[in-house]
C-alpha cells in the first residue's frame, strides 16, 4: 500500500487486506505483540483496542497472578498504536512516562485494552488506557505521555 497512511496499514492489518508478512514502513506487529499474545481487535485516528489471553502458566509473578509487566506492555501497545495512527510519513514517537494503577487481579482471562488520546498536541499528547477483564471488570488503567519526533529525531526509530 504505497502512499497509504498508517491509519489506512493497521485498518488494512486489522481487516486482513495487507498481509502481516507484507513489508511495511514500520514493523506492526512489533515482536513484543508477537512474543507474549497481543492481538489488535480496533483502530481508529488516534485509538486502539489490543487483547490477550492471559495463561498463568506463561504471563504469571511468583504470586501466581498475571504479572503487572504484561497489563504495562499491552496497554504501552495500545497507546503506541494509536499514537502511530496519527502520525505522518516520517515521523515516530517516544514515551515520556506510562503510569498504571491496578484494581482487581488476573489470573486466566481475556482482556481488552482500550487506548484514547487526553490530550492531542503537536509535540506532547497524552493518553489513557482501560484494561478489562472478560466480565466488563477494569483490571488496570495506564496513562502515558508521548512525544511526536520529526525530521533528525525521528531518523532511525
Amino acid at each position: 500500500m504505497k502512499n497509504a497512511s498508517n491509519l489506512e496499514i493497521m485498518k488494512g492489518l486489522l481487516s486482513g487486506s495487507i498481509s502481516k508478512d507484507e513489508k511495511l514502513a514500520f514493523d506492526f506487529p512489533p515482536p513484543i505483540a508477537k512474543l507474549l499474545g497481543f492481538e489488535l481487535t480496533e483502530v481508529g485516528e488516534g485509538t486502539a483496542s489490543m487483547s490477550i489471553e492471559t495463561k498463568t502458566n506463561q504471563h504469571a509473578n511468583p504470586m501466581g497472578t498475571i504479572h503487572g509487566g504484561v497489563l504495562c506492555d499491552i496497554a504501552d501497545a495500545a497507546i503506541g498504536t494509536a499514537h502511530v495512527s496519527t502520525l505522518l510519513p516520517g515521523e515516530s514517537f517516544t514515551s515520556v512516562d506510562l503510569q498504571i494503577n491496578f484494581f482487581r487481579p488476573v489470573w486466566n482471562d481475556k482482556l481488552k485494552a482500550s487506548a484514547k488520546p487526553i490530550h492531542r498536541g503537536r509535540s506532547v499528547s497524552r493518553y489513557v488506557c482501560d484494561i478489562y477483564n472478560s466480565k466488563d471488570k477494569l483490571v488496570a488503567q495506564v496513562t502515558s505521555t508521548v512525544m511526536t519526533l520529526r525530521g533528525e529525531n525521528a531518523s532511525g526509530r
